[in-house]
């Protein structure tokens, strides 16, 4: 169970948004490069430490890739462009903040122990590794096994629900420390979660199709 299951809720909640969108002539297309700029500007602060304002791009950009979907079901939008390029702003997102932190300079373990001055980047390294491997498993088994049907303009399959850790909880766990100010903390559970739930995909994986 992981917090993608709740996403319809989600989305309900966000409908109102979703329809002065519609109403504005707003296209999916163009709410995924919203997303990814709110991104890139979080990126931008985190990088400066402004960690709080930071913040508050990253959560205006979760918005609008929450709300393309439904602008797009409002409009009769859906095109393969759109779900392919929901995917790309989504995954240079993620990387954008964590590099962000990264040069930021924040300490993450060098405040513990004496380490290399790089060793704090290679936790963020290790932290960008594990969010895009942690997706990147599902277009594989795509591409190798043949999963095609679409729920809602996206490919349903098994994945979805199997991994306890993923985007939406790099999210918000990189939320909540960039509110709180403990943003190393942040950054150290994603590096840790993100691989773990990738390894968990893995073996489910190899359960279901060796």
């Amino acid at each position: 169970m992981n917090i993608t299951a709740l996403r319809p809720r989600f989305k309900d909640y966000l409908e109102p948004v979703a329809a002065i969108a519609a109403d504005l002539g707003i296209t999916p297309n163009q709410l995924s490069l919203l997303s990814l700029i709110c991104g890139g500007g979080a990126a931008l602060l985190y990088s400066l430490r402004y960690f709080f304002a930071g913040t508050i791009l990253l959560l205006l950009s979760g918005v609008f890739d929450l709300v393309d979907g439904s602008v797009a079901r409002r409009t009769d939008n859906k095109t393969n462009f759109g779900a392919v390029f929901d995917w790309i702003v989504d995954k240079y997102v993620d990387a954008m903040v964590l590099l962000g932190v990264g040069f930021s300079g924040v300490a993450i373990i060098s405040q513990f122990v004496v380490v290399p001055p790089l060793a704090d980047f290679s936790i963020v390294a290790i932290a960008i590794i594990g969010s895009l491997m942690n997706t990147f498993i599902k277009p594989v088994v795509y591409a190798e096994v043949g999963f095609s049907e679409r729920k809602d303009g996206k490919i349903d399959d098994p994945l979805e629900g199997v991994g306890f850790f993923g985007r939406p909880e790099t999210i918000l766990v990189l939320s909540l420390g960039g509110l709180s100010g403990f943003i190393w903390v942040s950054i150290l559970v994603i590096a840790v979660c993100t691989n773990l739930s990738a390894v968990q995909r893995i073996l489910y994986l190899y359960r279901e199709l060796a």
